[in-house]
């Protein structure tokens, strides 16, 4: 669990640092279509504060990732 949580935190720096924001499905239902998968977003004020649409909307569309292929979206982007 620790390694998830050392590797969720990497990424979510490694975002900040391109511009972005991670974030992670609130969905608690493992059945869920999005359970435990993550959205790149961009890093504006109205995506800072909870409860946000911009996440809400990706996962809506079925933009969710799992943590590795966030990882790889992000080495490609440059800023």
């Amino acid at each position: 669990m620790s390694s998830l949580l050392t590797q969720e935190a990497h990424v979510r720096r490694e975002a900040k640092r391109k511009g972005c924001l991670l974030r992670k499905s609130r969905r608690r239902d493992r059945s869920a279509e999005d359970h435990g998968l993550y959205v790149l977003v961009g890093d504006s004020r109205g995506n800072r504060i909870p409860g946000a649409q911009a996440p809400t909307s990706a996962f809506a569309r079925g933009e969710g990732m799992s943590l590795a292929d966030v990882e790889a979206t992000l080495a490609k982007l440059t800023y």
